[in-house]
């Protein structure tokens, strides 16, 4: 099955990640969970960029679901360039998308994917509304 990443979305970071020898599986290209790893490192750095790291003791935010399209192969040596975007806000949830580039192959996308994210109390284990800050930025 194939999500498509929709037009209407907002892009809120870009970051470059060097792949590494060890991201390769055996058959010599990125391995499939690497893919979803760079996209956790993309949605971190971002909530650190905006101030709303998680706090274990705290708020933030969890994935409910993630997905990957894999269109192209990624292959050491490389960078590749993330760009992530939000999307439909709700009231405790926001959809989050991140596709990867070569930065030798610029707008030649090479994998899509996406989560729904979930802002909830850590300690009560239950979602509460998005930060005012946040919405803001998602909005």
């Amino acid at each position: 099955m194939r999500i498509d990443i929709p037009e209407q979305k907002k892009l809120v970071h870009e970051m470059t990640i060097p792949m590494r020898w060890g991201d390769m599986d055996a058959m010599g290209h990125m391995n499939n969970t690497v893919y979803f790893r760079y996209m956790e490192i993309a949605r971190l750095e971002w909530l650190m960029a905006i101030g709303c790291p998680p706090d274990p003791r705290g708020e933030g935010l969890v994935i409910a679901n993630a997905f990957c399209n894999f269109i192209h192969q990624l292959e050491y040596p490389t960078q590749v360039l993330l760009r992530s975007y939000v999307s439909t806000p709700g009231r405790s949830s926001f959809d989050t998308w991140v596709t990867m580039e070569r930065t030798s192959e610029p707008d030649v996308i090479c994998a899509a994917g996406g989560a729904t994210a979930v802002w909830v109390d850590f300690r009560a284990q239950k979602s509460m509304p998005l930060p005012e800050r946040l919405r803001q930025l998602i909005e």
